[in-house]
Formats: structure tokens, C-alpha cells, sequence
């Protein structure tokens, strides 16, 4: 290769990394703008947001299955990742043609403009950080691309100050990097630092429940590996479609309902505190768990009957659902009959496990209806309660493919032995959990290989909303063993053996697993 092909090669390079460090001056400046005017209406937020509501089913579970509750930051890693590469495609395409790379820019910002303003309670005021940073992001560039044409022509002509030009193209572009990571970095700290909710929910002393779950001997099995009977806050799943956690001051939350009611109800944080408290034991399943999953978890609920709530407003004649809504613009289409059974516990909950709801799970109010998929019934950072109908009113997921009712299906789960971890030759116990949410569970079965299905030892139900934890004694022989459990519940009903995907209303099928016994 000869120094002019290798020069015109640096050129390019230098050109991609004038153009990143502009891409990063424009998420930081869009940063420092949204500090001072709309928080979380950075570019990166805006457009993931907008990508979770258009991306394909698909695409949903796949990322679900194979990131868990890390799929949000995988996303926000890939469109910072796919801004500096378009950025430093921009950078060298400035170097080819003027203002080719800025135009690239003002696109972005276009896009980022769009998407911010398609978001929930978004306002004109919105889009200023994302117009605002794609200016900055793209007067950099032309400006450090011409400082780089002056370096390259001065060296081309073999003049003497091209040093100089060198020297100024790498002091200014250095500048910059440093400045987008410390205006991004600072606007970050400085949002996380003025942001109150943590402080508001630390804060927050709710009243004594009325009445307490009964826990009764036996609910617990003591077997090593097991799910606990409690799901702590820490471990409890995270599936929604929020890109940030929603901030929602107790002081200023509101609950309305309305729609096809008697009366428009308004309630304050206070109004439902005043309403009396009981704690709930209810276990939580998403529709996205697939067959011996972990998206499901048990907690004990704190909170106030939603038929309670809804008997104020008193729905009209014909009406057949309830429409829930997010302080992020998300719905879900619950069956009223099931909000308003007498022998149902649907519930809006202020706490989770004797403490605040957890900002991520839907501080201050969240819905808890047992027995239906979370995407139709666990609505976190709770709004709106609108009684409508499944004819007039579709949810978020509904058009998306998911199913308007879902009812969660019977279900069970291997814990232990683990098909990562092997055991040792000997007595070992098989155990894990099963739900029938609403039914409960009568037995579980366990099969051995190609043997017959033997009966597992139930724990002490705490209720009929609350999964039970079983277990089997096994003398485990050396080799390869495949585990299979199947369970049925009170009604009589055995678990669906056909493998059925999550879509459009949850998974079906008995687990079975493999084991190594040493």
C-alpha cells in the first residue's frame, strides 16, 4: 500500500471518529436540554420507547427469552451502539460531500423528534432536546470535517504548517469527546440526583393492615434449590413495557374512574389509604413464561378490593371489561366479572412483601387481579380504571396479537435437580412448584425416565391463589436420568400436555429435563 492510499484511509478513519464524537455531542446536549426541560425525553429513551411499541411479537418473546428482565438495557445498548455507527457513517460522508453527514443528523433528529412526540402526555416542549442535540451534533461535524479537509489538503500540498492542522483537528475533536462524555455522564447524575420518587417512597408509612396473611405449617417445604414459598422484592420478575421507570409522586397521583359508570370517581393516594388495607397472597404469572420458565413469582400484596373501588363509581348495565391504565401509556383489558367477583381478590396494591411497592414494580399503585396473565390484569403505576367494553376497547397487546382475555394456564415447575448442576449418586429429592390460580392444586406427578408417574409430596397451601411447593424422594443412579412433572388441580382438570408458545395466551405442556448423576 503507498502513503497516498494509506493517507486517504487515515482520512476516512479520522472522518468516522469526528463524526462519533459528534453523535456523542448530540445525546449529550439532547441530555443537558431534557435536565433543564422535560426529563427522560432524551433521544435513546424516546426512540426505544417507540421501538417496544412497534416491535413485532416476535421479537418481543424472543428478547424476553433470551435476555429476561435485561432486555431493556440490551436495547438501550443497541441503539447507543447504532447511533455511533450511524454517526461515524455520517462523519464520512461529510468528508465525501458537504453537508451530506449534517443532513444525516437532521434526520435523527427527526426521528427522535417523532418518536418523543408519539409518547404518552408528551408536549411540543418534548422535542426540544432531540432537535436541539441534532444541531449541536451536526455543527460539530461540518465544523470538525472542515478543520480535517484543511489537515488532509495542507498535507496533500506538502505544507509546512499541515503539523498544525494535524495537531488542531485532534485537540478539537479531543475536546469534544470529553465534553459529550462529561455533559451525558453529569446530565445522568444530575437527572438521577434531582429525581425525589426514591426518596418519596423511603418516606412513605402506610397504615397497619386490617388483616394479615395466615401462613399456615407445612407451607413451606425445606428442600435445597426450591423456590422460596416468597418471591423477595430483589428476585421478583420484571416484564412491562416502560424503557424507564415511570416517576409518580403519591402526592399527585390520582385514580380515576370512569367511562360506562354512574358516577366519575377521583381518588388520591390518601383515599385509598383511608379505604383500609389487607394483605393478599397472590402468585404472579407472565403470559411470556415459557414451560418451567421463571417469569412467575408469589409475593404478599398490601391494598384495597377493586370491586370496592368500582361499587363507588357503580358500572352501567352491558359493560364487560375494565380498561387499566399506566402512568406510561400502557392498557390492559380485564374481564370486569373478574374484578368485581365476590370470590376473587383483585386488588390495587400499595406494597409488596411488607414494604412500598418498588419503583419497578409500580410504586405508588399497581392492579394484582389472581388468575389472569399480568398483560391483562397487573398494571403498574396505575391511572385510570374505565369501565368499557372488549367491542368498544382494545388494549395494548390485543392488536398486537395476544389474546383479550388470558386467563393463566395450570401449570408446574422442576427446580431442583438442575440440568446445569449435577448430583451425587444417592438419595437426592426431586422438587419444585405448580399453580392453578383461583382452583388450586390437588397433585403433582413426577415420571423417571420411562417409568410410571409417582405421586410428589404437596406443601400446605396457603391459598388458592398462591402456588404450593412439592417434592419426591429419589434414589439417583448413576448416568443420565430425564425428569418429567405434570400437575392437576382441584378441579380435576390435568395440566395440557401439548407444547403450545406463549402466544396469543400462554404456554402449555409438561417440563422435562435432563439430569447427571455422578
Amino acid at each position: 500500500m503507498n502513503q497516498r492510499t494509506k493517507n486517504r484511509a487515515g482520512t476516512i478513519l479520522w472522518a468516522a471518529l469526528a463524526g462519533a464524537v459528534s453523535g456523542g455531542v448530540f445525546l449529550a446536549v439532547a441530555e443537558l436540554v431534557a435536565l433543564v426541560t422535560v426529563r427522560d425525553a432524551g433521544p435513546i429513551l424516546a426512540v426505544g420507547s417507540f421501538v417496544i411499541d412497534i416491535v413485532p411479537r416476535w421479537a418481543k418473546e424472543f428478547a424476553i427469552e433470551v435476555f429476561g428482565s435485561n432486555d431493556k438495557l440490551f436495547l438501550l445498548a443497541s441503539l447507543g451502539l447504532a447511533v455511533f455507527v450511524a454517526a461515524a457513517v455520517a462523519g464520512v460522508l461529510e468528508l465525501w460531500r458537504r453537508r451530506l453527514g449534517a443532513a444525516l443528523f437532521a434526520v435523527a433528529g427527526v426521528v427522535a423528534v417523532v418518536a418523543t412526540l408519539t409518547r404518552t402526555g408528551a408536549t411540543l416542549l418534548s422535542a426540544l432536546p432531540s432537535a436541539v442535540g441534532a444541531v449541536a451534533g451536526a455543527l460539530l461535524l461540518t465544523f470538525l470535517i472542515g478543520r480535517l479537509r484543511r489537515w488532509r489538503d495542507a498535507r496533500a500540498a506538502g505544507a509546512a504548517d499541515a503539523g498544525v492542522d494535524r495537531r488542531r483537528f485532534l485537540v478539537l475533536t479531543g475536546v469534544a469527546a470529553v465534553g459529550a462524555v462529561v455533559a451525558g455522564v453529569g446530565s445522568r447524575l444530575g437527572s438521577a440526583a434531582t429525581s425525589s420518587i426514591a426518596a418519596i417512597r423511603a418516606a412513605v408509612r402506610l397504615p397497619a393492615p386490617r388483616s394479615r396473611v395466615t401462613v399456615p405449617a407445612g407451607a413451606e417445604l425445606d428442600v435445597p434449590g426450591i423456590s422460596p414459598l416468597f418471591t423477595a422484592n430483589a428476585d421478583f420478575y420484571r416484564v412491562d413495557t416502560a424503557l424507564t421507570v415511570p416517576s409518580v409522586d403519591p402526592a399527585t397521583w390520582k385514580l380515576t374512574v370512569d367511562g360506562m359508570v354512574e358516577k366519575r370517581v377521583e381518588l388520591s393516594f390518601q383515599d385509598l389509604l383511608d379505604m383500609g388495607l389487607d394483605e393478599y397472597s397472590v402468585t404472579l404469572t407472565c403470559v411470556s413464561n415459557e414451560v418451567g420458565g421463571n417469569l412467575v413469582g408469589t409475593a404478599k400484596w398490601l391494598g384495597v378490593r377493586v370491586r370496592d373501588v368500582l361499587a363507588m363509581a357503580r358500572p352501567r348495565s352491558g359493560a364487560d371489561m375494565v380498561l387499566s391504565r399506566s402512568a406510561d401509556g400502557f392498557t390492559a383489558s380485564t374481564p370486569l366479572q373478574a374484578l368485581t367477583d365476590a370470590n376473587r381478590d383483585a386488588i390495587l396494591a400499595v406494597a409488596m412483601n411488607g414494604k412500598p411497592l418498588p419503583l419497578e414494580h409500580g410504586f405508588p399503585v399497581r392492579m394484582v387481579v389472581p388468575g389472569l396473565y399480568g398483560y391483562v390484569s397487573a398494571t403498574k403505576w396505575l391511572t385510570e380504571l374505565k369501565v368499557t367494553t372488549f367491542a368498544a376497547d382494545q388494549a395494548y397487546w390485543t392488536p398486537r396479537g395476544y389474546s383479550a382475555k388470558a386467563p393463566i394456564k395450570l401449570s408446574s415447575r422442576i427446580d431442583t435437580p438442575r440440568v446445569d448442576k449435577p448430583v451425587a449418586a444417592g438419595p437426592t429429592k426431586i422438587a419444585g412448584v405448580a399453580w392453578a390460580q383461583t382452583v388450586g392444586i390437588r397433585s403433582v406427578e413426577v415420571k423417571i425416565d420411562g417409568g410410571d408417574w409417582q405421586q410428589a409430596k404437596l406443601s400446605t397451601p396457603i391459598n388458592a391463589d398462591t402456588w404450593v411447593q412439592w417434592s419426591l424422594d429419589w434414589q439417583a443412579t448413576s448416568g443420565s436420568h430425564t425428569l418429567s412433572v405434570r400437575a392437576t388441580d382441584r378441579a380435576g382438570r390435568m395440566q395440557e400436555q401439548k407444547r403450545e408458545p406463549i402466544a396469543p395466551n400462554g404456554s402449555t405442556g409438561w417440563q422435562q429435563t435432563f439430569v447427571r448423576v455422578s
